[in-house]
Formats: structure tokens, sequence, C-alpha cells
């Protein structure tokens, strides 16, 4: 039993993480109908900035702001200077500039820093907390658990309670219409992918402390862990994406402490093509969502 909640309680965190990357796809998706395959490697430059500012001023918090604010230029730079000049309504175009730009990061980034991982120390202690001689959740737990939270109740609040929200999925879902009324569409867009690559880059920097540490492809398998959450989840569907998030997590943490490390990405997929089967759209997807 204590075993079971350690495992769980590790699980959590990791599904948060899981969960943030998963709503940053959706957030894309849901305004401008794309996916973007760059995703892991776009958080990864913005971790590098973070952990070039970290190194130079010793401020933590310093290197995290500055990695938010890189992962939301190199999401607005993307857009503007790649996906705008691409064809609307072919998505084929933009999955390969998605994965020539995902070799171009990766190998700037190999060439400017090295292919070694390079490790990150985390703002508070990983030693967890025992409580009736039971190791659950450290203090960088929580901190990945609470930051999370806020990001997720924030952009929730975003496209749910604002104007500004409304605009964005408006200018996705029905870009014509929008235009007609008012709303700037590719601003929207820009801003669509500013904040969804933000969101990852605050994933990354939340995971990579916790692995080996920060190498160029060091948020892939968070990327295909994440993207398949999205999936399961359903990819216009934020909630989708925290609920299959947590699932996930506690899937993979489970699997890997009872059976191995090796078993848990299979899990994972046997979830996606069970949820597949039974719910195609994801387990949350609004039914419309397969025809948008």
């Amino acid at each position: 039993m204590d075993r079971f909640v350690f495992l769980a309680a590790a699980g959590l965190a990791r599904g948060a993480v899981l969960a943030l990357f998963a709503l940053s796809l959706v957030i894309v998706w849901r305004t401008a109908r794309a996916v973007n395959f760059a995703q892991a490697a776009m958080a990864a430059a913005a971790v590098y900035a973070a952990f070039a500012v970290t190194a130079a001023t010793g401020s933590y918090w310093a290197g995290l702001a500055t990695g938010l604010a890189a992962g939301a230029l190199l999401g607005a730079g993307a857009e503007r200077g790649l996906m705008r000049r691409l064809p609307a309504h072919a998505p084929l175009p933009g999955i390969i500039v998605a994965i020539g730009l995902v070799m171009v990061l990766q190998a700037g980034l190999a060439i400017a820093f090295g292919p070694e991982h390079r490790p990150m120390h985390p703002p508070f202690s990983q030693r967890p907390f025992l409580i009736g001689g039971v190791p659950v959740l450290s203090p960088y737990d929580l901190f990945t658990l609470a930051a999370a939270a806020a990001v997720m109740a924030a952009l929730a609040l975003l496209f749910n309670r604002t104007p500004l929200g409304l605009q964005l999925r408006a200018a996705a879902f029905a870009p014509e219409t929008a235009r007609l009324l008012g709303v700037r569409v590719p601003r929207m867009a820009t801003l669509g992918w500013a904040l969804s690559v933000a969101a990852a880059s605050l994933a990354a920097l939340l995971l990579v402390p916790t692995e080996l540490g920060l190498n160029p492809h060091a948020v892939d398998l968070l990327f295909v862990n994440a993207f398949a959450v999205a999936v399961i989840g359903g990819l216009d569907s934020p909630a989708g994406a925290l609920l299959a998030g947590i699932g996930t997590g506690l899937l993979v943490s489970l699997v890997t402490g009872y059976v191995s490390a090796s078993a848990a990405p299979l899990a994972v997929l046997a979830l996606m093509t069970l949820v597949l089967l039974v719910r195609p759209g994801g387990l949350l997807a609004p039914k419309e969502a397969r025809t948008a």
C-alpha cells in the first residue's frame, strides 16, 4: 500500500505536466485548427533560454520568466513567419514545415549548446514529505501542481469568460464571419500560437529538472505522451486534456512502478487505442468537433 501511495503521488505531479503540455496542443488546435508538431523543439529552445539566463543571473525566477517569454515569441514568430504563408485548408504543408522546423531547432541547439545533458536545478527540494512514514509529494511536486493548476485556470478563464477568448475561438471556427464582425483573425492566430508555445515551455521547464537534464531532445517524449493525452481527452476539449493528463500520469507511474519503465509507453498506446475505438473524437470532445 505504501508503494501505491508513493507511485500515485508521483503520477499526480507527472500528470499535471502532461495535462499542461496537452492543453498547449489543444490551444493551438482551437485557435488555429492546426497541430504543432514542432511544439517539443520550440519548448526545448525556450528552456535553453531559461537555462542561459538562470546561469548568468543565478535567479531561477528570471530564467522562468525568460523561458515563458521566449516560448511566446517563438510561437508568434513561427505563425507569422511560416504557418501564415501556407495554404489554409491543406494540413500536409503545415506538417512538413513543422517537421523541418524541428530539425532546424534541434540541430541549432546541438551546435550552440552541445548534445550532452545539462543538469537543471529546481527552485525547491525534491525530497518528498513523509506522511505516516510514507513518502508522498515533494515541495517541488507541490510547486509543479500549483503552477500547472494556476496556468490552466487562467487559460480556462481567458477562453470562456473574456471577450478576447471569444474572439480567439471565433477566429478559428468561423474566420470569415469573425472578420465581418471586426475580429482581426491573423492577430488571433498569432496570439493562439504564442499562448500555446508559452504553455508548452512552462510544462517543459517544470519537467526537465526532474529528468536527466536538458539536451536538444529533452522534451520529445513529453510531446509524444502529451499528444496521446490530447487525443484521448479530445483536441477540442481543455477539460479532456486535464482529465486525460492526470489519468495518463497515474497510469504511467503505476505501470513503471509495478511492471517496468519500458511497458509504460505501451500502456499509453493501449489506452489511446481503446479510447479511439469507443469515442473517436476523444473522451470529452463535443460531437461536432470531428466535422469542424
